[in-house]
């Protein structure tokens, strides 16, 4: 269905494009948040080196660690590798704020797109390949969920606006930091140290692609308060949705809730955590402070108050998701959780 907007949101829309670009400048002063391909780690850093005459060994070394991981844990790592493992939906998404036709533009929003494709691209490979080597998970069925999640596509609930597309993006990577964070930590208490320290290492590369999609919609919000404060309001309305919504793993129809809810009962991404997102990027935006009129002084009003409603909502749902009864995954070979 092609999406129509009225000649008010049309305008709307290229006032917004025309910001975007105008911001330029301060993009290119942030591209040094990428790291260059010389100095940056790879998947195989991370993993036995199949090429080590012990490579037998090394091998064992590592499933015997990856025993020690909880079947929760497991599901929230696989429904993390999952999301990951779609990053092609969502670059071709972001090219709706790049609008990069040439897919080679040397412009800073088409440099910093590539160079953030090529650092999320390891992730979802390096937990493939984790998966894979221990034995625990059932791989067709994992691969089969990221085949129906890439054809499902995906959408931010944006409708084209780059503003919204920056929220987004600045919301999104604070919480796949928190979620891989909060991974790791756990997989080190629990005894496998290859986990926790390839977990912590893509929570600090989120970090930094949350810092530049932060840093990005702050400089749009210093030259549009109004627009930036009424596109972030009307993001929060619709709810902030993951990105692995559509998750599908051919068999249960609420895989991803059922994922949700075994990261919230976990403690590794929770109704707490949605509201601590949004108030930190309240105080990082300063939205509270921007001098703004009418309609968007009442969305600031309202943002300002959002992280304590869900805060509000938080325990009554974590008592509500305690009472569901545990689901078998495909995942790991219909083992309950």
């Amino acid at each position: 269905m092609t999406v129509t907007h009225s000649p008010l949101a049309v305008d709307r829309l290229a006032d917004h494009r025309a910001v975007v670009r105008a911001i330029e400048p301060a993009i290119a002063a942030n591209l040094d948040l990428l790291v260059p391909v010389h100095k940056a780690w790879q998947p195989s850093d991370y993993l036995p080196d199949l090429e080590r005459a012990d490579w037998r060994e090394s091998v064992e070394r590592f499933r015997q660690a990856s025993q020690a991981v909880s079947d929760e844990l497991l599901i929230v790592l696989v429904g993390d590798m999952i999301t990951e493992e779609a990053l092609p939906s969502y670059s071709v998404s972001l090219n709706g704020l790049v609008r990069d036709e040439s897919g080679t533009d040397p412009a800073p929003w088409g440099r910093w797109l590539r160079g953030w494709s090529a650092e999320e691209n390891r992730h979802g490979d390096l937990l493939n390949a984790y998966l894979r080597l221990t034995g625990r998970v059932n791989m067709r069925a994992v691969e089969r969920t990221v085949h129906h999640l890439i054809a499902n596509g995906f959408t931010p609930g944006t409708d084209a606006d780059p503003y919204g597309l920056l929220v987004y993006t600045s919301f999104q990577e604070r919480a796949t930091r928190i979620s891989h964070g909060n991974v790791g930590r756990i997989a080190g208490r629990q005894g496998d140290a290859h986990l926790a320290r390839i977990c912590g290492m893509i929570a600090s590369d989120e970090s930094r692609h949350e810092t530049f999609y932060t840093r990005a919609m702050a400089e749009v919000l210093d030259r549009d308060p109004d627009g930036g404060i009424l596109t972030f309001r009307s993001m929060l309305r619709s709810q902030i949705s993951m990105p692995g919504q559509r998750m599908d793993d051919g068999r249960d129809p609420d895989v991803f809730d059922h994922f949700a809810t075994v990261a919230q009962r976990t403690d590794v991404y929770t109704v707490h955590d949605y509201a601590s997102i949004i108030e930190h990027l309240v105080a990082a935006w300063r939205i509270g402070e921007r001098s703004v009129a009418g309609a968007a002084a009442r969305a600031q009003d309202e943002i300002c108050r959002q992280a304590g409603r869900y805060e509000r909502l938080a325990d009554r749902l974590s008592a509500t998701l305690d009472r569901q009864p545990p689901v078998a995954f495909s995942w790991i070979h219909d083992r309950r959780v």
